[in-house]
């Protein structure tokens, strides 16, 4: 997967918007932050998870999927590496990153079959 291919993935949410956050494009719904890309490095991005959601992936998928570093990581933020990563697997942590984030009023509209 591409930093394109990810953006591509991430702005194909409802309501979402790209900004940027400490240097790096950031996506958002409702203003609040979802996704990242550039972080650690450009072959990493970010998913903002619960931490249940961030074990199933980091299990699931070892190579795609690290808890990030910190606090911030112990409370669901995850890194990928986007050289390993294949499409299905990141819309499904995007989505899971979007649905936590979005207001309820519009987590209806995203649909998982896209």
């Amino acid at each position: 997967m591409t930093a394109n291919e990810f953006r591509r993935l991430a702005l194909g949410f409802p309501e979402t918007s790209e900004k940027s956050h400490m240097d790096h494009p950031d996506f958002r719904v409702a203003g609040k932050l979802f996704a990242t890309l550039g972080y650690p490095d450009e072959d990493w991005a970010m998913v903002k998870l619960t931490p249940i959601e961030q074990e199933m992936f980091v299990k699931a998928q070892p190579t795609v999927f690290k808890p990030c570093n910190g606090v911030w990581g112990r409370r669901g933020a995850t890194n990928v590496n986007l050289k390993s990563a294949r499409k299905p697997v990141i819309r499904r942590a995007l989505l899971a990153a979007w649905r936590l984030t979005a207001p309820k009023q519009l987590q209806h509209m995203a649909d998982p079959e896209e």
